[in-house]
C-alpha cells in the first residue's frame, strides 16, 4: 500500500475507500489505548479532525469552526481568550507521540497532527524513515526513563526544566470561562503579589561524568563529578506546575529541597512536588488531617488519616511493587495556608513515583480538576483542601487518578 498523501494539509486529496478504512481502524486503536481512553474531550477531538480530512474537508478545521463545532462556543467567541482548541490540539499531540513511542506492529498506520495545524497527517509504515514526519516530542518520558533518575548539574537541572517548561506550555489549559475549575484552585495562588517558588526534590550524588573532549568529539574522558539528581517522575509534575505559571503569567522561581530554607518559604505562596524525597512536603503535612507515613523499615509507605483509628487504608507494598510493577498508588494534592509563615502552600506528592505523576497530572488536567469542582461546597473555593488520589499502577504506569478523599477546613 501507498502512503496516503504525507501533506495531506497542503494538497487535502480525498483519500480510496480502502484508505479511509485503514485509517479509521488505526484511529480506534489509537483511541482505546490508555493515553485517550480515559478522557472525553480528546477522542472527540481527534475523530472529528480525522473524519473531516478523510472527507477531504480540510477547510472546515480552522480554530473557530472546531471551537463551535465541538466545544458549543459562540460563532463570535474570543479565541484568543478562550484557547480550549490550540490547548486540546497541544495535549493531543502530546498523547499522540506517547502512544507511538511505545513499540507498535509494523501495521499500524501513524496518525499525527502538525504543530500549527488541526489537519491531520497519515503515513503507512512502510515508507522510508527519511520520508516520515517526525512526530512532537512528548513532555513526558519513556516508561524506561521515567525509572531511572536524571543526574544533571544543579544549575543545568533548572534549565532544563525551563527548557522543556517551553513544550508544556501549549498543552495547559487556562481560563476557559469564569470560574472555571482551575481558578476555583489555583486563583488565591496565582491571585497572589509575590512570585512563586516551586520546590522539587534533589540528592547528591558522587560518580563519575563522561565529557566529550572538544577538539575530538569521539573521545570521552571519565572525570569524577559532584551530581545532583532529579527522579523524573518529579520532572514530570514540575514541568505541567511550571508551565501553567508561564501560561498564566505568573512569575516563579525553582530551588531544590536541599537548598531551600524557611526565609524562603516566608517570601511568597510556595508548590512542593515530593514526599518521601521532599524534607518540606514531609514537614508541612504533618499536621495536616491526611499526612504521609512509613514504617520503620520503610518497606510499607501510606498517607494517614488522623482523623481515623484504623490502620492506614492506602498503603504501598514496596516489595509488592518491586516485584510486580503492578500496585496500588496513592497521591496527595493540598493548598493551604501554612501556621509557620503564613503563606499559601500547594502540595503535589505521591506515596511512590506514580502518585506523584498523577497528583501533577490532577492539579493540570481540567477534566481532573473538574471533579474536584463537582465535591466542592458552595462557599469552599477559597479554604484549604485536600485530597487523596488513587491511581492502578501496571508496568509501571500509572493509570488515571481517582478521587479517594477530600477535606475541606
Amino acid at each position: 500500500m501507498t502512503m496516503l498523501a504525507d501533506s495531506i494539509a497542503e494538497h487535502h486529496p480525498v483519500p480510496t475507500e480502502a484508505e479511509k478504512t485503514a485509517v479509521q481502524e488505526q484511529l480506534e486503536r489509537l483511541l482505546a489505548s490508555s493515553y485517550f481512553s480515559h478522557s472525553k474531550r480528546f477522542p472527540t477531538f481527534l475523530r472529528f479532525v480525522v473524519q473531516h480530512a478523510l472527507n477531504g474537508q480540510a477547510e472546515m478545521l480552522k480554530e473557530r469552526t472546531l471551537g463551535i463545532e465541538i466545544f458549543g462556543r459562540t460563532p463570535d467567541y474570543d479565541t484568543a481568550a478562550d484557547p480550549i482548541v490550540r490547548v486540546t490540539a497541544a495535549e493531543i499531540r502530546k498523547r499522540i507521540a506517547q502512544y507511538y513511542q511505545e513499540p507498535r506492529g509494523e501495521e499500524e498506520i501513524r496518525i499525527s497532527l502538525p504543530s500549527g495545524s488541526y489537519v491531520p497527517h497519515f503515513q503507512w509504515p512502510n515508507v522510508r524513515e527519511t520520508e516520515v514526519e517526525t512526530p512532537p516530542l512528548p513532555v513526558e518520558a519513556s516508561a524506561e526513563a521515567d525509572r531511572k533518575p536524571f543526574l544533571a548539574r544543579g544549575w543545568l537541572v533548572a534549565l532544563v526544566v525551563l527548557l522543556a517548561v517551553a513544550a508544556a506550555i501549549g498543552a495547559l489549559f487556562w481560563r476557559t470561562e469564569e470560574h472555571s475549575p482551575y481558578e476555583q484552585f489555583w486563583g488565591p495562588l496565582l491571585g497572589s503579589k509575590e512570585p512563586v517558588l516551586l520546590c522539587i526534590a534533589d540528592q547528591t550524588q558522587y560518580s563519575e561524568i563522561a565529557l566529550r573532549d572538544a577538539a575530538d568529539p569521539t573521545r570521552q574522558n571519565v572525570l569524577k563529578d559532584n551530581l545532583s539528581a532529579v527522579v523524573m517522575d518529579d520532572m514530570n509534575a514540575i514541568v505541567n506546575i511550571a508551565g501553567l505559571m508561564q501560561a498564566s503569567g505568573k512569575k516563579y522561581s525553582l530551588k531544590g529541597e536541599g537548598t531551600t530554607d524557611l526565609m524562603d518559604l516566608r517570601n511568597g505562596p510556595s508548590v512542593f512536588v515530593g514526599a518521601f524525597d521532599n524534607i518540606w512536603t514531609l514537614r508541612l503535612t504533618k499536621g495536616l488531617r491526611y499526612h504521609f507515613g512509613n514504617n520503620p523499615e520503610m518497606t510499607k509507605l501510606w498517607i494517614a488519616d488522623s482523623s481515623s483509628a484504623q490502620p492506614p487504608v492506602w498503603v504501598v507494598d514496596r516489595e509488592l511493587q518491586e516485584k510486580t510493577n503492578n500496585y496500588r498508588d496513592y497521591g496527595l494534592v493540598a493548598r493551604f495556608v501554612d501556621s509557620t509563615t503564613g503563606k499559601l502552600t500547594v502540595i503535589a506528592a505521591g506515596v511512590s513515583r506514580g502518585g506523584t505523576i498523577v497528583a501533577g497530572q490532577f492539579l493540570t488536567d481540567p477534566e481532573y480538576l473538574q471533579e474536584l469542582a463537582k465535591v466542592t461546597p458552595k462557599g469552599s473555593g477559597n479554604k484549604n483542601v485536600e485530597v487523596v488520589l488513587g491511581t492502578q499502577i501496571i508496568g509501571g504506569q500509572p493509570g488515571t487518578p481517582k478521587i479517594e478523599a477530600v477535606y475541606f477546613w
